[in-house]
């Protein structure tokens, strides 16, 4: 078999790796280096005919052994294209097993993997390849037309993801739309014959621990992106110690991943964990909607899960509300203190069942978790964490693990271990300050904008996140975003999550945004118009007056439990969904200011209707 183990390839058990203990003080468990390069030569080497990645419904099962193989075959072709260290490849995509093959066969060869979210524009995109001035593009043929501009007329290298196939630049000429690239005749370089030349370049590669691996372009809240390099050290550290400090990993768990694998958080602490342990990973292979992800929970049964906390708040309102709301005796025993654990045990253990039954590790990470919902989780015994990062640190900062003695309500967790921290302009009274950190997982930069890099560092050499939060005890709280936090009229600090949380907690109240408006707080919510309309039998319209009363109600009940320079001094019915990042937060700032849009719209529409 082409893919056989290869005699040369030394067996690193795990408990020799266990061992490793470097002069910097850190210590390697799962690899012998910090590099893409160690990660797949020494996890290939203990499970090289271990299943590892499969999409959900379809039949083709990759194993560790094949995994490489066609790595070290896309390698040798990149490299006989001209490929070099630190040139920037570009991979546009859904995730798959395909796009992992990519980044490992670019980052091993020392060239620099430049992942792009497929929710990403073409605008964005064609900005990313732009300023990466990326010398090859791995696409797929769904996201081909964003990058067809840029292929025409910066010509580039292009290898269609669906099926790592090489088109010719003669043949992509000819392109001039998704099925013509579908179908487009090319090379397949997953078997690409490897020559003497290109294997004695590839011995010649000398991977380094410093070297950039990812320029990640950020989506933010605030609406620009910025080109994050992570080094190799970086990623892999940051996945390295997850293995041992958060959850126990067996080569036979499997992994179900629904995020995309472009996010640092899903490649790290999904992709790069689970290999690292020789785990099988099954891509989902499209959006997470109820209707698919419960029946592929059900078959797969899956050990390990991430996500973002949204997905399990959805969860939560439409399946663990109902369910108790709907039943008297369930509704009565909530509420008596000394039953309510037990209510929460009893609907959890049928939460557990939904979600395949066999899972011991189900990470929430990219934004907080609703603390109503973190509630019902922990008195369920549910195997939740959670974890605090950012796209700059690779991304955990901060993490619990998932049994009940590693949570404290309203805690993140502890910060990783060599990861230094201090909170910046503390407030001496609430104990609130802007987080900064160092520590291996910090990037190195962002890329070509040297201006922006000495305001994200401090002078000794800290970054600061730009989130605000309190420790006590070790464990880190989140408190918001510096840049969202809210300035009252007396010089108080107002935190609009905690806000929109209460809010979000009340029936029918889908989602919720506290945006400044003068000097007063204004509450933009979206509501279940279906639930709600359902429960008062009013007509569409009819239901919308009655919302609006509602959500006016609720604005009264609430303002009750603020303080006073907290209060909502108006509440306004959002018909459309919330615009969101790819790892669902919502963007923030296309809501700031909403009267002089609404002004500056209607002097459009007037000028329009002069003309």
């Amino acid at each position: 078999m082409k893919n056989k183990q290869p005699k040369h390839m030394e067996i690193m058990s795990y408990k020799k790796c266990l061992s490793i203990k470097r002069k910097d003080g850190l210590r390697m468990r799962c690899v012998d280096e910090f590099t893409m390069n160690s990660l797949l030569r020494c996890t290939v080497s203990r499970n090289f005919k271990r299943p590892f990645m499969s999409v959900y419904g379809e039949d083709e099962v990759i194993t560790y052994g094949k995994f490489n193989y066609i790595i070290q075959n896309i390698r040798a072709f990149l490299v006989s294209k001209g490929i070099e260290k630190g040139d920037r490849v570009a991979i546009l995509g859904e995730s798959s097993p395909n796009w992992m093959i990519a980044y490992f066969s670019i980052t091993t060869i020392g060239a620099i993997a430049v992942p792009i979210l497929p929710e990403f524009s073409k605008s964005e995109v064609n900005k990313i390849l732009t300023h990466s001035q990326a010398k090859s593009i791995i696409v797929n043929s769904k996201q081909y037309e964003k990058v067809k501009d840029y292929c025409l007329e910066n010509p580039s290298l292009i290898v269609r993801l669906d099926d790592l196939f090489h088109i010719p630049e003669k043949i992509l000429k000819d392109i001039n739309n998704k099925k013509n690239f579908v179908d487009a005749a090319g090379i397949d370089i997953k078997v690409y014959k490897r020559r003497a030349k290109e294997n004695v370049a590839l011995n010649e590669i000398k991977v380094e621990e410093e070297d950039i691996a990812s320029i990640i372009y950020t989506s933010g809240t605030t609406g620009t992106s910025k080109g994050v390099m992570l080094t190799h050290k970086n990623l892999v550290w940051n996945a390295d110690i997850s293995s041992d400090a958060y959850v126990k990993i067996r080569p036979r768990d499997k992994f179900l991943s629904i995020l995309p694998v472009a996010h640092v958080y899903e490649f790290t602490e999904g992709q790069l964990l689970m290999m690292m342990n020789g785990a099988q990973i099954i891509f989902l292979g499209r959006p997470p909607a109820p209707s698919i992800l419960l029946p592929a929970l059900n078959k797969i049964k899956p050990q390990i899960l991430l996500s973002v906390p949204l997905l399990m708040e959805k969860v939560y309102r439409s399946a663990v509300v109902p369910t108790i709301n709907k039943n008297k005796t369930l509704q009565k025993f909530m509420k008596n203190p000394l039953t309510r654990n037990a209510v929460c045990r009893l609907v959890g253990s049928r939460l557990k069942v939904k979600f395949g039954g066999r899972v011991k590790f189900f990470g929430l990470g990219g934004a907080p978790l609703d603390k109503e919902v973190e509630d019902f989780l922990y008195r369920a015994k549910f195997p939740y964490a959670i974890g605090y990062g950012l796209t700059e640190t690779s991304p955990l900062v901060a993490a619990c693990g998932a049994k009940k003695s590693d949570h404290k309500k309203g805690y993140i967790g502890k910060f990783v271990k060599h990861v230094d921290w201090k909170l910046l302009n503390k407030d001496p009274k609430t104990g609130v300050g802007e987080i900064a950190v160092k520590g291996p997982g910090v990037m190195k930069g962002y890329y070509k904008n040297d201006d922006l890099n000495k305001e994200v560092f401090t002078k000794d050499g800290y970054f600061i996140t730009g989130d605000l939060g309190s420790v006590e005890k070790k464990r880190l709280a989140l408190k918001g975003r510096s840049k969202t936090m809210i300035l009252g009229s007396g010089g108080e600090n107002i935190y609009p999550e905690a806000i929109e949380s209460i809010f979000n907690n009340q029936e029918f109240v889908e989602e919720t945004l506290v945006v400044p408006e003068g000097t007063s707080l204004v509450a933009l919510i979206k509501i279940d118009y279906d639930s709600f309309a359902k429960i008062t039998k009013l007509s569409f319209e009819d239901s919308k007056d009655a919302a609006i009363e509602y959500i006016n109600k609720l604005k009264r009940d609430i303002n009750k439990e603020l303080n006073s320079f907290s209060k909502i001094h108006e509440v306004t019915l959002q018909e459309e969904p919330f615009q969101r990042t790819p790892t669902q937060k919502i963007k923030r700032f296309l809501y700031l200011d909403r009267k002089k849009k609404d002004k500056k719209t209607s002097e459009n529409e007037n000028n329009d209707s002069n003309d």
